[in-house]
């Protein structure tokens, strides 16, 4: 009996002994690689966030793309395309790089937006398949006021769609459009659907006032225009 028990009594140190070799073992291998490791995941999508939670980037496909921020308030849901969408640490989105391509066209863009407002530089590419194809590709560049932010855009927007006047909606923009509320294109330098090639330069109001290019015939241009469209000089 004397001996059996000893024998216990040695098993039991045994079996001791080799659980703690085995929680050592465990412990470093994982201590050799602190992080997670994926050589190739699947996802929906990825939030990039601060220690405090403030979100700075999210990486999504289409249908659980963000809709956007303001002053920490999340936009209205909206259909947006796959990419890459930007926030600053005001809350407010600030840029991004959205893509995609089916059946009737392709497109990408990355644009970078002006504090409190929408964007004002863009490198865009755009196109339509078809008999009649367009194709567009450069860089744009807009001004946008400071007095008209990108959150009273968007209350002006809700408050005349509550009224439920097409009408109404479509002469209030209007309106806004013209005191330079929306901003305006003023820098082209790309290709048209026109396949011209060159440096198109508008005035405050987003009209061009001095194109210089290339067209589809090879031949150069360089023009001066009226804020009618009208080629008042032409130096080639």
């Amino acid at each position: 009996m004397e001996r059996l028990l000893k024998e216990i009594r040695i098993l039991k140190l045994y079996s001791a002994a080799l659980t703690l070799v085995c929680i050592v073992f465990i412990f470093l291998a994982f201590r050799g690689s602190s992080e997670p490791h994926f050589k190739e995941i699947d996802v929906e999508r990825i939030n990039i966030v601060e220690k405090d939670g403030t979100l700075k980037m999210v990486i999504s496909n289409k249908e659980r793309q963000h809709p956007g921020m303001v002053n920490h308030t999340m936009m209205k849901p909206r259909e947006r395309e796959a990419g890459m969408i930007f926030f600053n640490s005001k809350g407010d989105e600030c840029g991004g790089l959205v893509y995609d391509g089916d059946e009737k066209g392709s497109g990408m863009a990355y644009s970078i937006d002006q504090r409190n407002t929408d964007q004002i530089m863009q490198l865009q590419y755009s196109e339509t398949v078809g008999k009649e194809k367009r194709r567009i590709y450069g860089l744009k560049l807009w001004d946008r006021p400071d007095d008209f932010t990108l959150e009273k855009l968007i209350k002006v927007d809700d408050s005349l769609k509550k009224l439920n006047d097409p009408v109404l909606y479509k002469k209030a923009f209007a309106k806004l459009n013209e005191e330079g509320k929306l901003g305006s294109e003023r820098f082209f330098a790309g290709k048209t659907a026109d396949g011209d090639v060159g440096l198109f330069l508008r005035d405050n109001k987003g009209k061009v006032r001095l194109r210089i290019y290339v067209d589809k015939n090879d031949k150069t241009h360089l023009e001066s225009l009226d804020e009618n469209g009208n080629v008042v000089k032409n130096n080639l």
